[in-house]
């Protein structure tokens, strides 16, 4: 797991906040200080809480879960994009369909209807078709790709959310606390840490801040997938010699019973 220092991530201005009028009473444990009309975020709380995120992240994906990252800002969409397709976990970086966690079944629904509109693009019939239905179609497609691709192969629901600006996203976060699904996310100064389970007070609104979080994250993801990699390679291994000590076992217990007939 990569670990950053406060030098990181006060190179990264992830102890920047907001203005210290747009801010959030119950943030106070985690700022320092005020400067220029701006709050600034105690970093030393930053590192000991996005090691607990990072702690529980890794565990939840180690035990074979999956974990939705949420973030429609624009300067945080790519970098969750990319991070989210490289540990090939769902991820939501356009807009949050209201009920996409609650009412899970109808977006089933939906990535159904894209996957057979995928599925018959495919075939010859579709390129009989006139131009304008074609185009209808694939517009359609697109439409659906655009809001539900980062979803596509998500067949039930995510066991933990991490989330980019809690405040942004706060329908995504109060579908998951109704559900009981553990939410993980930055919180800037404007923010209520008390929503979620693991907080990571930081700079939620610049692309280094966001970027530097992730990467952390990502690392914990990365290692979380590796442990459970070799506790099932090694569960595999185990098995194999278990079955051949059997195998091993009858032949002996064969080769003793044809010994004992001979010496009859």
């Amino acid at each position: 797991m990569i670990q950053v220092e406060y030098k990181d991530l006060l190179d990264a201005g992830v102890h920047f906040g907001h203005l210290t009028r747009k801010w959030d009473p119950k943030m106070a444990p985690y700022i320092f200080m005020e400067k220029n009309g701006i709050h600034i975020i105690d970093i030393n709380k930053t590192l000991v809480c996005l090691q607990e995120a990072s702690n529980a992240i890794k565990s939840i994906v180690r035990s074979g879960k999956r974990v939705m990252f949420v973030a429609t800002k624009k300067q945080a969409q790519d970098i969750v994009q990319e991070h989210a397709k490289d540990l090939k976990m769902p991820f939501v970086t356009e807009r949050w369909l209201g009920g996409m966690l609650t009412n899970f079944a109808t977006v089933r629904k939906s990535l159904k209807k894209m996957s057979s509109i995928e599925k018959m693009m495919k075939e010859d019939s579709f390129k009989n078709l006139a131009k304008r239905e074609r185009l209808t179609v694939t517009r359609e497609r697109d439409k659906l790709e655009k809001l539900l691709g980062g979803i596509a192969d998500l067949g039930k629901l995510p066991s933990a959310l991490f989330v980019v600006d809690i405040k942004r996203e706060h329908i995504a976060v109060a579908e998951a606390k109704k559900l009981g699904i553990p939410i993980i996310g930055i919180v800037d100064t404007n923010s209520n840490p008390n929503q979620i389970d693991f907080p990571i007070p930081a700079n939620d609104d610049a692309y280094k801040s966001i970027s530097l979080i992730l990467k952390v994250i990502a690392s914990a993801v990365e290692e979380g997938l590796a442990e459970r990699k070799r506790e099932k390679d090694d569960q595999k291994m185990q098995e194999e010699e278990n079955a051949k000590r059997k195998v091993d076992a009858a032949k002996d217990e064969e080769k003793e019973i044809i010994e004992e007939k001979d010496e009859e």
